[in-house]
């Protein structure tokens, strides 16, 4: 088995919650998905979706004003 370290990251306390909702429907907890964000991010070598400046038709899972302020 792999070694594991834990990691300590501080966010939103509605967006954790949010993502924690997210994730649970899909099967998946925090930690999770997570990983797998971070899997991607080194196969692709950057960020494993696109960054835009036009947030305008961008929308969130939740649709939540609070959300806009990530952006």
């Amino acid at each position: 088995m792999k070694e594991t370290v834990n990691i300590t990251i501080r966010m939103d306390k509605e967006v954790k919650e949010k993502a924690e909702i997210l994730f649970n429907e899909l099967g998946m907890n925090m930690t999770t998905a997570i990983n797998i964000f971070l899997k991607q991010a080194l196969r692709d070598n950057g960020l494993p979706f696109k960054i835009s400046a036009n947030i305008q038709n961008q929308r969130s899972f939740v649709e939540d004003e609070d959300l806009d302020d990530l952006f």
